[in-house]
């Protein structure tokens, strides 16, 4: 593991999933990953129990690690990856939550699933699993059952970005904001600027497009 994304999910991970295999850092572990490998979702609900696991078979055949559930145990694969360097993806505390509402909480939050997700859980293989887990780990564990709250659900994130600040060493760690583009992440790694636009992937459209393009493919 070579980069740590400490940035939750709604921050521009997908883009800089895309960014960071464009510049030779990949294949990079995404939240939507979790499904590709049934087989390690036992080590998921361990770390997410607060039991030990290996990260390194967590996270094997992967050089780079972004969104959720990864960001979620930054400590523990700073401790595991002691050589990576972390990146800390932010946007506005009250944008991100309404980001996060209308797309990942919508699709795997504890409310009435509307028809599209209903579809979708039926149809896509292990989607009904991956969403009991993503609502151990994030809804439930992350944000403590109450991310429906706002104000709680953005105290929690702006603590999460301000206890990565603190306890990354600043030689290590990049933060990230909307717009940054190539430049900072080329020179955080040391690598060339690539010449096309620097990728983005984040609106809601796009996420429910992908959702889309998963049921159409199952």
């Amino acid at each position: 593991m070579k980069v740590i994304g400490a940035g939750v999910g709604r921050t521009g991970t997908l883009s800089l999933k895309a960014a960071l295999e464009r510049l030779g850092y990949g294949p990079c572990f995404h939240g939507r990953h979790v499904l590709d490998h049934p087989d390690r979702l036992a080590l998921w609900r361990d770390a997410a129990a607060g039991r030990p696991v290996s990260w390194e078979a967590v996270f094997a055949g992967y050089a780079a690690s972004v969104d959720w559930p990864g960001a979620a145990f930054w400590r523990d694969l700073l401790a595991a990856f002691p050589a990576a360097r972390v990146i800390l993806t932010v946007r506005d505390a009250g944008d991100w939550y309404e980001s996060v509402r209308g797309t990942v909480y919508r699709m795997f939050g504890d409310g009435p699933a509307e028809p599209r997700v209903a579809e979708a859980r039926r149809i896509v293989p292990g989607l009904e699993v991956f969403t009991a887990f993503h609502r151990q780990m994030i809804w439930d564990g992350f944000f403590g059952g109450r991310f429906a709250d706002r104000d709680h659900a953005m105290a929690v994130y702006r603590e999460h970005n301000d206890a990565v600040r603190r306890e990354v060493p600043a030689d290590r760690l990049l933060v990230v904001e909307p717009g940054a583009g190539w430049e900072p992440l080329c020179a955080f790694l040391g690598v060339p600027v690539p010449q096309e636009p620097y990728p983005h992937l984040n609106d809601p459209a796009k996420f429910w497009a992908r959702v889309a393009a998963r049921v159409a493919e199952s």
